[in-house]
């Protein structure tokens, strides 16, 4: 599988890497529902087979279950070790309500937790899951922290997740910024008037996550489904799962899967393939729940769609707004 270089780093990552957002399992408030552990690592395992050779996951996902269950399938793995990409900032209480937290103090503990529950020296990629809040200064201690645990050699790169160019821009004026991870795919497309093309110009790698809109364009989602999700599972009352952007969304699969059938791929990979052939990203983070979810979808990056197909698909959004 080809690799990209990621921003300003010496990292060369594949198109796609594995998310480990599903597989923190329940209990807290952005969950997917329930998980089974064995499931997870066999699908770390299909994905690394496959060539995928970064995985992302955050200390917030599953309270720290998720960097637990990583931390097992690498033990577990005897290939070449994949990237280890992880994030902080945002705690979560006994009740699974989840909070932003940005202090130094809050930090330095979460690196040694996290290292600890992946079972590793170093980190490749550590990020800011969140920003604080506009108007707070926390931002700058907070990636001050983060250079200085770069410096230390506790991490090897430093990146932010869901900044604006104002953001990026103030986190520049401390340290440089390898990579930014926004939320990107066909049904959120906020970042490609002025995020993407800053990235862009300033070297910043982008690691786009949800490019399947959390499971909405893997071609798998029905209107019966979606109004069956668990009540554990944060997307039952999101508005891309309901009406009236639903049969929307369900209509655009539809179109992603006759593309995906001229090259025997699912509407899933096409949707993955379509945030790729942007210039400023590096890569996408595709989630799997099982080793047949992975077989589906993390061969996406080696999808070329052509401009009559990137057309086809912008020409469903000018229909649909019509």
């Amino acid at each position: 599988m080809e690799t990209r270089k990621l921003g300003n780093s010496n990292l060369h990552i594949t198109p796609v890497g594995f998310g480990a957002w599903a597989i923190g399992g329940s209990g807290w408030e952005f969950a997917w529902g329930s998980q089974n552990d064995n499931d997870s690592i066999a699908a770390i395992h299909r994905a690394l087979e496959l060539g995928v050779n970064w995985i992302d996951t955050a200390a917030v996902y599953g309270l720290g279950h998720s960097e637990e269950v990583v931390g097992r399938a690498l033990k577990e793995w005897r290939g070449s070790k994949p990237y280890v990409f992880t994030k902080c900032g945002l705690r979560g209480n006994a009740k699974g309500e989840v909070q932003k937290v940005l202090s130094a103090e809050s930090i330095r503990g979460e690196v040694e937790d996290s290292l600890r529950r992946l079972s590793i020296d170093v980190i490749d990629l550590y990020q800011i899951h969140w920003p604080p809040d506009p108007d707070s200064d926390a931002l700058e201690e907070a990636w001050s922290t983060l250079a200085n645990l770069k410096r230390e050699g506790k991490v090897h790169w430093i990146g932010v997740s869901n900044f604006s160019v104002q953001q990026l821009r103030r986190a520049q004026a401390i340290a440089p910024v390898t990579s930014l991870q926004p939320r990107y795919s066909l049904v959120r497309r906020e970042v490609e008037d002025e995020i993407l093309p800053f990235c862009l110009a300033e070297d910043i790698g982008v690691i786009v996550y949800s490019p399947m809109a959390s499971g909405l364009l893997t071609g798998a989602m029905t209107r019966e489904r979606a109004m069956k999700l668990p009540k554990d599972d944060w997307r039952r009352n999101h508005p891309d799962f309901t009406e009236p952007n639903l049969s929307r969304n369900l209509a655009l699969v539809d179109r992603l899967r006759e593309i995906g059938k001229r090259y025997n791929r699912s509407a899933g990979e096409v949707a993955i393939a379509w945030t790729l052939r942007h210039p400023a990203v590096t890569g996408a983070i595709v989630g799997a729940r099982n080793a047949q979810q992975a077989e589906g979808v993390m061969r996406a990056g080696e999808l070329r769609l052509t401009n009559e197909e990137v057309n086809e698909i912008e020409t469903f959004f000018a229909e649909a707004a019509a």
